[in-house]
């Protein structure tokens, strides 16, 4: 998996979130869309003329659900990096300084990110000497066509 390794100060995101069950595969399924309905509706719009950060495009995070002791269910943004006040009708979200690896995703959406972060999982992280620091995870989707076969995306995840 071609990636970097690299260090991020704190930034701010701005966007919608929603919560999703991990069982069975329910968050593959919902987070696709969610993705379909803010392309439908007018969010990835109003994200996109947001984006005022280093990180260009939509930008997907995975938190841990506060109330959920069990880990069964994940948060979900659908978010764009944006310093400033918080605009109407949208929640924001600090992501916390730290040591970022980064992959590159090639391919169209969502197929191309669910078997990534399947890899990284399964192959990436059980070989490095690096582990998860927790949530946040991102994906970083840049403004191009999510259904193009060629379609270049990011995840990433934090390491320590």
């Amino acid at each position: 998996m071609n990636h970097q390794i690299i260090e991020k100060d704190r930034f701010q995101v701005v966007g919608i979130k929603r919560t999703f069950s991990l069982v069975n595969g329910e968050n593959h399924t919902g987070i696709a869309k969610m993705w379909e309905e803010v392309h439908q509706n007018g969010t990835v719009k109003l994200l996109s003329s947001l984006n005022n950060g280093s990180l260009k495009g939509l930008i997907g995070v995975c938190t841990a659900h506060s109330d959920d002791q069990s880990g069964q269910t994940i948060d979900y943004w659908i978010a764009a990096e944006y310093n400033g006040e918080v605009p109407n009708g949208l929640l924001a979200l600090e992501i916390p300084a730290s040591k970022w690896g980064i992959f590159e995703v090639r391919g169209s959406m969502p197929e191309a990110i669910q078997k990534a972060w399947e890899q990284i999982f399964s192959e990436w992280l059980p070989s490095q000497h690096y582990k998860l620091a927790g949530t946040p995870q991102l994906e970083v989707y840049p403004d191009d066509d999510p259904t193009s076969p060629d379609f270049y995306s990011e995840i990433w995840v934090r390491l320590q």
